[in-house]
Parts: C-alpha cells; sequence; structure tokens
C-alpha cells in the first residue's frame, strides 16, 4: 500500500495556471478570468476599428491595413517576450506590454479615413497628402517588426514569413499607388525616424512603450519632414496660418531639447551658469531662428499678426481670461496638495480622484472654445504646449531658478507611468485633447463641418479623455467591485463612462449648434462602447491613443 502521509494531492490546471498571475488577477471572482490574456482583448478592439475603417473605405489600402495588423500581432508577442527577458535593444517603459497592434495601426487608419473624406470632398492635393500618410504609418510599423525579428533569438520562422508576405503587399501597393516623389517623402520620413528613436530612445530610456514609441517619435519625424518640405518650397506655401504653429513648435522644442540633453552630459546643468546659458539659447532659438521661421509661414511677424488674431474680437479676450482664470485655479490644486504633503505624511501622494480634477479644469477650458471660437483654441493649445515642453526641459535639466521648486511640486502626482526620466502625463494629456482639433480636415469640410457623427469630431478628446476616462476612473476605484478579467479596471468604471459620454453629446448638442448627427446615434454609442473597452484593456498612455481611436471612428 501507498504511504498515505507522504502523498501529495496534484494540483489542478486552475491552480497551476493562477500560480503564474499577478496578484491582480487572482482576486477575480471566477477562475476563467485568469484564462484571458487583455493582449487579446486590446487587439480584438483594435481589430474592430480597423474592420470598420475596411467596410467604409474598401480599398487596396484598407486590404493592406489588415495584413498590417495580423503581422502586428504576431510581432507584438516578440516585442512582448523581448521586454520581459530583458533582451530589447534599449529601456522601455515597465509595467506595461508593447504596444504594438495599437501603435502600429494607429496613424494608417487616420491616414486612410482623411483621405476618404477628403476624396469625397474632391481635394485632390490632401487626398494624396493623407495617401502618403498611410503608406509612411505602415512603413514605420514594419520597421519597427524588422526590429524585434531581428534581435529575437532563436529566429522565429513562421513570424518572419508572415511578416514578409504583408511587407510584400504594402511594399507593392506603395509602388502602385505612389509616385516617385511621394515615394522619397515617405523614405525621407523613415530616415528621420531610425536616427530621431536612437536619439530620443537612448536619451530617455523607459518613458515609452516600443507602441508609444512608435506612435510619438513617428509622428513627430512625419511634422520634420513636412516643415523641411515646405520650408524649401515656399511658393507651395498656402492655407490658414494657424496650421503652421504646431510644426514650428514641434521642431523647435526638439531642437532645444536635444541640443541640451547632449550638451549637459558633459557639464553641469545646476549651476547658474549653465541655467543662465539655456535661458540665452532658448531665446536666441525662439525670437533668432523660430520667429523668422514662422514669418516666412504666415507673411507677418507672429507676434503682430498674433496680437490682431487675439484682439480680433470681445469673445476671444473673453476666453482668454477665463483660461487665465483656469490655469490659476489648477496652479492652486498643485500648491494645495504640495502643502497637505508638508503637513501630513511624507509618503503622501494624490489620489486618483485629485489627479483627474485636471481632467474636469482642461474640459472646462476646451468645450467653450470648441463652441466659440475653435481658431483661437487651437493657437492657445499650440502655445501651452511650448510652455509646457519648456517648463519640463526646465525641471529635467534642474534649470535655476525653478528647476527644483517643479520637481518637488510634480513629485506628488506621478503615477505608475511615469517610470522614466520625463514626467509626461500632463504633456499627453494637454496632447490627446487637442489632437482631435490639430487633426481636424478642415480644407475637406465644407463650410469647416462634418455632416453626421462627424459633427463630434473636434470633441473626441474631450469624450474619451475628458469625460470618458476621468469618469471610468473616478467611479471604477471609488465604487467597482466587478473587475474585468485580466485587468485592474471595472465594470462599473466602463459603463459609468460610456453613460457619461452619451451625456456629454447630448449636451454638445444643445450648445453647439453647428452639430447635426443625422441619426447616427447608433454609431456614436458603438464608438463610444469601442473606445471604452479599448481603454479597460490597454496597458498604454490611454491619454493619447483613446482620442486617436474615436477620432478616427466619429470620421466614418
Amino acid at each position: 500500500m501507498p504511504d498515505r502521509g507522504s502523498d501529495k494531492r496534484r494540483p489542478s490546471l486552475v491552480q497551476t495556471i493562477c500560480s503564474d498571475q499577478p496578484s491582480s488577477l487572482t482576486a477575480s471572482l471566477h477562475p476563467a478570468a485568469m484564462l484571458i490574456n487583455p493582449v487579446f482583448v486590446e487587439s480584438s478592439v483594435v481589430l474592430a476599428v480597423l474592420l470598420c475603417v475596411h467596410m467604409v473605405v474598401w480599398n487596396q489600402h484598407s486590404w493592406c491595413s489588415i495584413a498590417l495588423f495580423i503581422q502586428a500581432f504576431y510581432i507584438q508577442h516578440k516585442w512582448d517576450r523581448l521586454l520581459r527577458t530583458g533582451g530589447a535593444v534599449f529601456q522601455f517603459r515597465p509595467a506595461a506590454n508593447s504596444g504594438i497592434v495599437p501603435g502600429s495601426m494607429v496613424m494608417p487608419l487616420l491616414g486612410l479615413v482623411l483621405k476618404e473624406k477628403c476624396s469625397a470632398s474632391g481635394n485632390v492635393y490632401f487626398e494624396r497628402f493623407f495617401m502618403v500618410v498611410t503608406i509612411t504609418g505602415m512603413l514605420l510599423a514594419l520597421f519597427l517588426s524588422l526590429i524585434a525579428l531581428g534581435i529575437t533569438r532563436p529566429v522565429p520562422t513562421n513570424t518572419c514569413v508572415i511578416a514578409g508576405m504583408a511587407s510584400s503587399a504594402i511594399l507593392y501597393t506603395t509602388k502602385q499607388t505612389l509616385t516617385v516623389s511621394e515615394v522619397i517623402e515617405v523614405l525621407e520620413v523613415l530616415l528621420i525616424f531610425v536616427y530621431l528613436s536612437l536619439i530620443v530612445l537612448y536619451l530617455l530610456p523607459r518613458c515609452f512603450t516600443p507602441g508609444e514609441a512608435l506612435l510619438v517619435v513617428g509622428g513627430i519625424s512625419f511634422i520634420v519632414n513636412q516643415l523641411i518640405k515646405r520650408s524649401l518650397n515656399l511658393a507651395e506655401v498656402k492655407g490658414d496660418p494657424v496650421n503652421y504653429f504646431l510644426p514650428v513648435i514641434v521642431v523647435g522644442s526638439l531642437l532645444l531639447g536635444v541640443f541640451f540633453a547632449l550638451l549637459f552630459c558633459f557639464m553641469e546643468s545646476e549651476t547658474w551658469v549653465s541655467s543662465l546659458f539655456f535661458h540665452m539659447m532658448t531665446a536666441v532659438l525662439g525670437l533668432g531662428i523660430l520667429m523668422p521661421w514662422l514669418s516666412l509661414f504666415i507673411g507677418r511677424h507672429p507676434i503682430m499678426w498674433l496680437l490682431d488674431f487675439i484682439t480680433l474680437n470681445d469673445r476671444r479676450l473673453c476666453l482668454l481670461g477665463y483660461w487665465v482664470f483656469l490655469a490659476v485655479v489648477a496652479t492652486c490644486v498643485v500648491l494645495h496638495q504640495n502643502y497637505q504633503r508638508q503637513s501630513g505624511s511624507k509618503k503622501h501622494q494624490a489620489s486618483t480622484v485629485v489627479r483627474k480634477y485636471f481632467h474636469l479644469i482642461v474640459v472646462a477650458t476646451y468645450v467653450p472654445g470648441l463652441i466659440y471660437d475653435r481658431q483661437l483654441l487651437h493657437v492657445a493649445s499650440v502655445g501651452c504646449l511650448a510652455i509646457f515642453l519648456f517648463l519640463e526641459y526646465v525641471r529635467y535639466f534642474r534649470i535655476r531658478p525653478l528647476g527644483q521648486l517643479l520637481r518637488q511640486l510634480l513629485t506628488l502626482f506621478l503615477d505608475e507611468r511615469d517610470s522614466g526620466p520625463l514626467i509626461l502625463t500632463h504633456v499627453y494629456l494637454l496632447i490627446g485633447m487637442s489632437l482631435p482639433i490639430w487633426l481636424f480636415p478642415g480644407p475637406c469640410a465644407p463650410k469647416g463641418i462634418l455632416p453626421g457623427a462627424g459633427g463630434l469630431v473636434p470633441y473626441a478628446g474631450v469624450l474619451a479623455v475628458g469625460v470618458g476616462d476621468t469618469v471610468a476612473s473616478v467611479f471604477g476605484s471609488t465604487m467597482g467591485e466587478i473587475r474585468w478579467p485580466g485587468t485592474k479596471k471595472t465594470m462599473e468604471g466602463t459603463a459609468t463612462s460610456v453613460f457619461a459620454q452619451i451625456i456629454a453629446v447630448a449636451v454638445f448638442l444643445i450648445f453647439d449648434g453647428s452639430i447635426n448627427l443625422n441619426s447616427t446615434y447608433s454609431w456614436i454609442v458603438g464608438s463610444i462602447t469601442l473606445v471604452a473597452m479599448l481603454e479597460a484593456y490597454t496597458s498604454q498612455i490611454d491619454n493619447l491613443l483613446l482620442p486617436l481611436y474615436l477620432f478616427i471612428l466619429l470620421l466614418l
């Protein structure tokens, strides 16, 4: 007879799986929840968005997007394994998956839907332009896939075959649809992306996931190339002067950051001499390079143009005064929370609810601008981006006299996504709220208004981040009990997020007479629900990702 005292019970399959899962997952109500991989659900939501675009557009580029999704799905698992084992070349943001699938699909899908809108309006120039955006996004994603395949050992044969088939389809489509000059333009963006990625990922470790780096660095590379191209062909420069502020500010901020990051590798940045040099070089860059550069595009001195623009009517002055008041309120919140930390425990950290105060302040900032003066909001958001980036450089380099003070004030509001040397959460919030305004296809919209659900396109950032993400976080953290399988997010938070966004749409309909939904309510509710599910399952920066996917869906 076997010895019963030495007999050990064999663990069940569920117990074996549970032993390898994070503690947050083992608290799920049902064991089947532990079998669900959040990456699969995230990819399924992205696939649903892709199929929505494919059903509307239905051309060779949309078929190439499906091929790109399939290869990105396979590549994401290679990147995830590289991140877990430490085999990636650079240090990426921890506690998150690679995000290759959602990051790879944004630029191609944006190009597809914007191209379709411009084609419907008969604007051939912008139709070709957004076709270049689509192909550029695909080739940038393929480049990132090649990196993963090149550093994975042993070489994944099946994934290489799938990536090769997708690459062949995309390259063949590029050859068939783009002219030689457009192909050269795509290659220029790819070249800028390669060098810029090496610089950014080396100087800023743990700030991005691979998908976020693809999205951020890819977007900056495209802007840099467009600005250089337009600077060399000033005779062809046309359009609203408002649209040239963002490219110049982005390129200027990039030059300033890279220059001083390299310079301060060889000298101390905290001394008064270095700080004085920083402020002098910033003034030289702004007044001596960026201002003349911008004047070439708008045909006037930027400061004089800006004064005339702001004082055009009393409404703009009232909006600016209101926004200054909200900026003072936000500053008071930061100071009050830091005062509480100093008077209480040193380990005090701002709660989720406190951090969402800033989301509400941003909503209160953007909604009046969207209703009354979108051009002023466009210029003001670009100026605010420039201020945010400048203050982040001052904090990061410890530039006197504000560097150390900003470090102390902002440390209170850090979360797990701010694991690198830069604090980018507030910058992502501003960008996410502003992207639908910056990307709005004005030349392809009759009278600046899109019909149906397109009327809500400028509000995509407010809905997805300002309302949806805020409500989901507050209600999920305070009242949520039933968690989505495989995540820390709750079903109550997601449900209230969708409900709050629907209420916000109703409010926008009341106060913004330019919105005419034309019986597209079911599409709007479905789009909001899809993006809410993406918020529940993604580990990427939701402030950046959610507005873009809602923007894509509302444009269809």
